[in-house]
């Protein structure tokens, strides 16, 4: 995780009043040169300001066609912001209000990891190995898996990413999150028993040889902290008490979860699942709070609430707050571009290649990114 520095004292004792006026100040004095991009399972408090919301890549995506845009605050993750640096023009300067908003799964998976993995498995091995990456991992990676013929995912695109993969070479190694390989290669009709864990911490990843020969999914032992915190116990309890509430789940949660739950898909899927709900049905959703809270509110109409009966938040996207997103707009507005995220090139180069290998090998996603009018 990267340091962040504490920010000056005064931002800590301004009331939210005083912040929201001065961050819709800055809005306004930069107008279309400025776009500040908020993630789904950020805070309501900062989001709020957000000019696009939505997943990670498609507000990189997003981003990239601002033509008018100097400056874009990405209130999301790190690895987020390296995807926006990756797509939009080297002119753009990309900033994160909080360098130590990380991502517990992108630490998961390090570069020194991959290229140690990379080579057991070659020596194990003469079947040809896709890397194929999340994108909820470092540049780094993505770089590494467009370099040796691989691509990028997201959770709406994994099985199409997957069946190409599986076309053009004999095995997967699909990191950094295992849950989200396992349901994806268990959907299309790959056995628990085609599939191994490697344990980038374990010696020889944990696995024997004759065990990567026979697989044809190498899983990295990567998880979301969050949707690690959805059990089959919750789904049970859930299927005991009401048995007309509907279970739906993303599938970075586990197997079993993702087994008993009436449905698994993305966040935009489960969005567009809840929006598309007829009134007063109930729902369970076994993702992010943040976002569970936000559905809640906008569908008075119907029953929602978390798979969970505890708080389930990114931690570290919490890392990004009204006084950081302030601070941020206060250090531009004085010509200092604080906590710019600048890919190298070459990393970028090959991370651009592996993220264009999902867009040429995935169909188009029907993803709900709208404007934000109301600021």
């Amino acid at each position: 995780m990267i340091f962040q520095p504490p920010i000056p004292d005064e931002y800590m004792t301004l009331s939210y009043g005083e912040i929201t006026t001065r961050i819709r100040c800055h809005k306004e004095q930069f107008g279309r040169r400025l776009v500040v991009l908020g993630h789904h399972y950020q805070q309501d408090d900062v989001i709020r300001f957000a000019d696009f919301r939505g997943d990670s890549l498609k507000l990189s995506q997003l981003a990239a066609k601002q033509k008018q845009a100097d400056y874009v605050v990405f209130c999301g993750v790190h690895f987020m912001a390296e995807s926006a640096d990756i797509l939009t023009d080297d002119s753009v300067a990309v900033i994160l209000p909080d360098l130590s908003a990380g991502c517990s799964m992108a630490d998961m998976a390090e570069p020194e990891q991959l290229i140690d993995a990379w080579k057991v498995l070659a020596d194990c091995t003469e079947d040809r190995i896709v890397p194929i990456t999340y994108v909820n991992s470092s540049a780094a990676i993505k770089a590494f898996c467009g370099k040796h013929g691989g691509a990028c995912c997201t959770s709406s695109n994994a099985q199409a990413v997957l069946e190409w993969a599986l076309r053009e070479g004999d095995k997967v190694l699909f990191l950094p999150d295992q849950h989200l390989g396992r349901n994806t290669a268990y959907g299309m009709g790959h056995s628990l028993d085609s599939m191994i864990v490697w344990d980038p911490v374990s010696e020889h990843g944990g696995v024997k040889a004759d065990e990567i020969r026979r697989a044809r999914l190498i899983l990295w032992n990567g998880w979301c902290s969050v949707h690690q915190l959805f059990t089959v116990k919750q789904c049970e309890a859930v299927r005991n008490r009401e048995p007309e509430r509907k279970i739906i789940v993303h599938p970075e949660c586990s197997w079993a979860v993702v087994q008993r739950a009436d449905m698994a898909g993305s966040t935009e899927f489960i969005i567009q699942t809840i929006d598309a709900a007829e009134p007063g049905t109930k729902w369970a959703i076994g993702t992010e709070s943040n976002l569970v809270g936000r559905l809640a509110n906008s569908h008075p109409d119907k029953d929602i609430r978390s798979l969970a009966t505890i708080q389930c938040v990114c931690t570290t996207m919490y890392r990004i707050s009204p006084q950081h997103l302030l601070w941020s707009l206060d250090e531009l507005a004085a010509g200092r571009e604080s906590n710019r995220i600048s890919v190298d090139e070459e990393v970028s180069k090959w991370a651009r290649v592996a993220l264009q290998r999902m867009l040429e090998n995935a169909p188009s996603e029907a993803v709900a990114i709208s404007r934000d009018c109301s600021q």
